[in-house]
């Protein structure tokens, strides 16, 4: 497989005015195409922060993140802004979904904003909503949409444009068993098995040994972890 991303010691602190919060230490990992790579850790531990700076919503303090060999630590905003909307699809936490505009028009922005066009994007946008579920909710807005509706509206966005990179945090994490597979199966479809990345944070001992290979992020830095040893540590609340 082929090495699609590679980040190489990355620091990451932030300041409250009165003290350093020491994020990430050295945190380093790579991703080929084809591969999907789960993070777990304690909560505050950093995931989410480490993210952002994968998917250059965040810079570095120190460290070096390479795409497809080339670095994108020092570009400009302007060409952050194009790696994002063309290699990058974000599945996060809080879903950012625009409540003036329906479920099918949330997926649709992005890719209308990397320049397709509409009739040639929603017909996909569709399919991928009756996917996962929502065929008869596309034309609600958020505030229509449960919770677990709304999550899997912003999985649908982030796969819209086909990303090279998928990452996502606890994207099951509102959503029941049965719901929360289908969602998953069409991450590893979309991704792994089109020859493209994942990078999944999540507490869920289920998903994460999906994954090709499991990172722990402790005290700032990602440690392999075995998958025999996975379920044992997440059961005493030591991820």
């Amino acid at each position: 497989m082929s090495e699609l991303l590679r980040a190489e010691r990355l620091y990451k602190s932030y300041h409250d005015g009165t003290r350093e919060l020491k994020v990430l230490q050295g945190a380093s990992l790579t991703v080929a195409r084809g591969e999907a790579v789960a993070v777990v850790g304690m909560s505050g531990a950093g995931k989410s922060t480490l993210l952002h700076l994968l998917g250059g919503l965040d810079t570095p303090d120190a460290g070096e993140l390479l795409f497809e060999g080339k670095s994108i630590t020092s570009q400009p905003l302007s060409r952050l802004h194009d790696f994002r909307n063309h290699a990058i699809g974000f599945v996060f936490q809080f879903h950012h979904l625009l409540p003036e505009f329906s479920a099918v028009e949330n997926i649709i922005i992005p890719a209308m904003m990397s320049g397709r066009r509409r009739r040639e994007i929603e017909p996909e946008a569709l399919t991928t909503l009756e996917r996962l579920g929502l065929a008869d909710r596309a034309r609600h807005r958020p505030s229509k949409l449960s919770g677990g509706e709304q999550q899997r509206v912003a999985l649908a966005r982030a796969l819209v444009n086909q990303p090279a990179l998928l990452l996502a945090d606890e994207p099951t994490g509102n959503l029941d068993i049965h719901t929360g597979e289908a969602v998953i199966q069409l991450m590893w479809e979309m991704t792994v098995r089109q020859n493209r990345g994942l990078v999944i944070v999540t507490h869920e001992p289920l998903i994460a040994a999906r994954a090709d290979r499991i990172l722990r992020l402790f005290e700032g830095r990602l440690i392999p972890l075995a998958h025999e040893d996975l379920e044992e540590l997440m059961a005493k609340g030591k991820n």
